[in-house]
């Protein structure tokens, strides 16, 4: 079935929220991969401020992730898809203007709030509309997702041509444009579950302590680190192979990422569930995320067979981290409802966020003291070896967690 088909399968709210997803990624990723280049170009602010300004738009949405779930939970999902559009409508628009430090930085924090407003409603709202097809959802979500990621930056080098503010103008014109077909088109829907009223913390205390759940989250972080290495260790090492091609082979990178998610998501899925259903999918999407490091650490440098072989393993690798990417997220999706027994969903999806993001967090700066050093040394595949045994460990986690819980024995 292709996935043209399948996406008209669903109904209207779920197709509204897919293509969302599509304008969400396009307007967000033809802009924030050259902020830091018009930051200190241009602008001319100083590294530190650069990574400031950065840092506050990431911190703003992972650290908030769980406010935004929450509020999604008690307010309905569509006000905080529409309120998270809006904002970033406006964080954006700000960029096209802003010149000083402090209108930066509020530019900024919007637009990373924004992030954790619409996010985790998002999700739940799919997951509420899907019902049983949940996977099978998200999957298709997922071809929405990246088609944006891989559309997105081709936009913005265009737009890039004339003017960085051209570019935070037309992305300012997208969210403004997703803002209004939300509020016009997205029918309302709440969270089933608010029958007797609760507060923040009941909410809060009903998530950390369902232990199988945060127990996935924090096994979940060796995934996303692995996954998020092609922003980091893979740019990183494409540098390291070629440095007079670095962007052509980074590139590169991507558009194999991309390519594969939008051409390959419904038949990973599809091969996947049939063979090992939800939680087998995890560990078996997750161990090929580990695998996707070999060929790295085999070849680790164009010391060894040359830069051709070298350029060859990093775009072996990022298929395969491609493949895993897309083999883990439609159960990942359907795991975080499961585990929430379909109470306070958004909530649990915003916690799930925060603790991932966490965990990306630790797991850059790590991977990036760790690349440099081990340079230094000459010791290149202790880099890939050590993303290697996260991903183990990670697996090994979700293995144990996928296994039936073992029946209470009664007193007689």
């Amino acid at each position: 079935m292709s996935a043209l088909t399948t996406f008209r399968g669903f109904d209207r709210p779920a197709q509204l929220l897919m293509v969302n997803q599509f304008g969400i990624n396009l307007g967000f990723y033809m802009l924030m991969p050259y902020l830091a280049g018009y930051l200190a170009g241009p602008l001319g602010l100083a590294v530190w401020a650069v990574g400031l300004v950065l840092g506050v738009r990431n911190f703003s949405q992972q650290g908030m992730f769980l406010v935004g779930g929450t509020l999604a939970d008690r307010l309905g999902y569509k006000p905080l898809i529409v309120a998270g559009c809006l904002l970033r409508t406006g964080g954006f628009a700000l960029l096209v203007f802003a010149t000083s430090l402090p209108g930066l930085l509020i530019a900024s924090a919007a637009t990373g709030f924004a992030g954790a407003l619409f996010n985790p409603a998002v999700r739940a709202y799919l997951a509420a509309d899907a019902g049983e097809r949940r996977v099978e959802a998200f999957a298709v979500f997922n071809i929405f997702y990246q088609a944006g990621i891989l559309a997105g930056p081709l936009v913005g080098l265009a737009l890039l041509t004339l003017d960085f503010r051209v570019v935070a103008g037309v992305s300012a014109v997208v969210f403004a444009l997703l803002t209004v077909a939300q509020l016009l088109a997205l029918p309302p829907r709440r969270a089933a579950d608010r029958v007797q009223p609760s507060s923040v913390l009941d909410d809060w205390r009903t998530v950390v302590r369902n232990r199988r759940f945060v127990s996935f989250a924090v096994a979940m972080i060796g995934s996303y680190v692995l996954s998020f290495q092609v922003y980091l260790a893979l740019p990183l090492q494409a540098e390291f192979i070629a440095p007079e091609n670095a962007q052509l082979l980074t590139s590169a990178v991507f558009v194999i990422s991309g390519v594969v998610a939008v051409a390959g998501q419904l038949r990973i899925t599809a091969w996947c569930r049939a063979r090992w259903g939800s939680g087998r999918s995890l560990v078996a999407g997750m161990a090929l995320l580990t695998v996707a490091f070999l060929p790295l650490a085999v070849i680790p440098g164009p010391r060894w067979f040359g830069p051709v072989a070298a350029g060859a393993a990093l775009l072996v690798a990022a298929a395969l981290l491609a493949v895993g990417t897309a083999a883990v997220f439609p159960f990942e999706m359907d795991t975080v409802v499961a585990l929430s027994g379909d109470r306070l969903v958004a909530t649990h999806y915003g916690f799930y966020n925060t603790v991932v993001g966490v965990g990306i967090l630790i797991g850059n700066l790590a991977t990036g003291a760790i690349v440099g050093a081990a340079r230094a040394a000459g010791a290149e595949w202790s880099v890939w070896v050590g993303l290697m045994v996260i991903g183990a460990i990670a697996a090994y986690a979700l293995h144990r967690l996928a296994e039936p819980a073992p029946a209470k024995v009664l007193a007689a």
